[in-house]
């Protein structure tokens, strides 16, 4: 059934680029009058399935890194690692499932190692897998792109451009790489990114979420703070003036603030554009890259192996 479900979904966005479909009948037609070409109506824009809250899946989920809403669609996949973090062990899968949370396809895509941040552009959709970025057919799940960064140690989280550069986060070595037209060069690095983790594209910006420098268990002395990489300068402006979280997850609440997970605190925040932080809802350890639509929270809880959805628009301030 969610085969033919995404079929479905498919032929309407087929119908909304402009291709002529034919529609039939329920009953038969007046053998007397004559015969009339059925009036087809073709929207300009086809809106994308809202995400609805209130639903949990654990069935096909394997250690979840990452989860991630197709904002032309509405359609959400998530990053299985089914693993270690670190392992090459080719167990890494992608699960697509519809906007109410039920699942669409388990084994959207398979054969990877352990696949963690995704973002999609143009029908791709872009994945780090711990030393390469990937590049997905969102219709067809093929891999169709596979980039090797020389010299990464911990790729995590995605984000692109309006251009199409696809930004990834490598926490160990405190350095984010720009990916285009096929070619990696680093865009920064150093101890003045925090070892970074979330990454998001918010206008002329590049949002980073810092880790801290961490420790052999992920802890840290000192954790990392929220700012933001100006994409054409890279000069670095503080969101959040102190220390702040071992961030992971990164999400635009649109209205110029921040949805933010902490994996280790295992909590939500709210950051305003001035730097103010609020609770929003407290978790196991665990909460990692978070999604955002329609007023829903999508969680992977990672040490839980469950995503759940939930509805935070009445607690944003």
């Amino acid at each position: 059934m969610h085969r033919d479900w995404w079929k479905v979904k498919g032929a309407a966005l087929l119908c909304c680029a402009g291709v002529v479909t034919v529609v039939t009948a329920c009953g038969a037609p007046d053998s007397t009058a004559p015969a009339e070409e059925p009036a087809v109506e073709t929207p300009a824009a086809s809106a994308p399935a809202s995400v609805s809250a209130g639903w949990a899946v654990t069935e096909g989920i394997e250690t979840p890194e990452s989860v991630y809403v197709d904002p032309d669609t509405g359609v959400i996949y998530s990053s299985q690692i089914a693993g270690a973090p670190d392992g090459r062990d080719g167990n890494g899968r992608i699960v697509r499932l519809r906007p109410d949370g039920t699942m669409d396809a388990a084994d959207f895509v398979t054969g990877l190692n352990a696949p963690k941040g995704l973002r999609s552009h143009e029908g791709t959709l872009w994945v780090a897998d711990l030393d390469e970025v990937l590049g997905i057919s969102l219709a067809t799940g093929e891999v169709t792109s596979r980039v090797t960064v020389e010299g990464a140690q911990f790729l995590n989280d995605v984000a692109v451009g309006p251009d199409g550069t696809v930004y990834v986060s490598d926490m160990l070595a405190s350095r984010i790489f720009a990916l285009s037209n096929g070619t990696v060069s680093v865009f920064a690095e150093g101890e003045e990114l925090e070892y970074p983790n979330g990454l998001l594209v918010d206008g002329g910006r590049l949002i980073v979420g810092g880790w801290g420098k961490p420790n052999p268990d992920f802890s840290t002395s000192v954790p990392g703070r929220l700012f933001a990489l100006d994409l054409a300068s890279k000069t670095k402006t503080l969101i959040t003036p102190e220390p702040f979280g071992n961030t992971d997850g990164l999400e635009s609440d649109g209205r110029g603030g921040y949805i933010v997970s902490d994996w280790n605190a295992g909590t939500i925040r709210h950051v305003s554009a001035s730097g103010e932080s609020q609770l929003l809802r407290q978790f196991m350890p665990g909460t990692a890259d978070i999604a955002f639509a329609d007023g829903v929270l999508i969680v992977p809880h990672m040490q839980e192996n469950r995503l759940e959805a939930y509805d935070i628009a009445s607690l944003l301030p």
